[in-house]
């Protein structure tokens, strides 16, 4: 099954450095209530909602980590079935995953440029405010969603990671 899993810059680092990505929180996949939610859309419109479900966790993970810095992080792996298991009371795309997800795991990753920076900050700020149902608030969450995440490589983080 392919999953999403939030993560921020320094908890990148963390994961390549350990040789797999060791999970404290919920990971995001196209569930059985992600199909009924939006029963019209196509596989590739349901793993869309998934990665926009990871990187509102990745700004999550931003707002509890004031050091890290204000860029979104998403890696998409692909786990055995039996490994995962939804959560929907998390949410509808929710998943949790029973083992840590080694690097030979992750198909690729998406992240933020420099550039989103401003934005990210903007929406993890407002995150709290936005939870308390501030339509204000919910507004810097979806200016973030707006930016679309880069694609790279596995092989290539190590080489993104030195440039920043």
């Amino acid at each position: 099954m392919r999953v999403y899993l939030p993560a921020t810059l320094p908890l990148l680092t963390r994961w390549l450095a350990l040789g797999a990505a060791e999970l404290a929180g919920p990971a995001y996949a196209v569930t059985p209530s992600v199909r009924e939610w939006y029963r019209e859309g196509d596989e590739e419109e349901l793993e869309h909602v998934a990665q926009v479900t990871a990187a509102t966790g990745s700004v999550e993970l931003l707002a509890e980590d004031a050091a890290a810095p204000r860029r979104r992080v998403v890696i998409a792996a692909d786990v055995d079935d039996v490994a995962v298991s939804p959560t929907p009371a998390v949410n509808r795309a929710a998943v949790a995953i029973s083992r840590s997800v080694p690097v030979t795991q992750w198909a690729s990753a998406l992240l933020d440029g420099p550039e989103a920076a401003p934005v990210v900050a903007s929406a993890v700020a407002a995150l709290a405010r936005a939870a308390l149902g501030d339509d204000d608030a919910q507004f810097a969450l979806d200016d973030a969603a707006a930016v679309e995440l880069g694609w790279y490589g596995v092989q290539e983080l190590p080489h993104v990671l030195a440039g920043d």
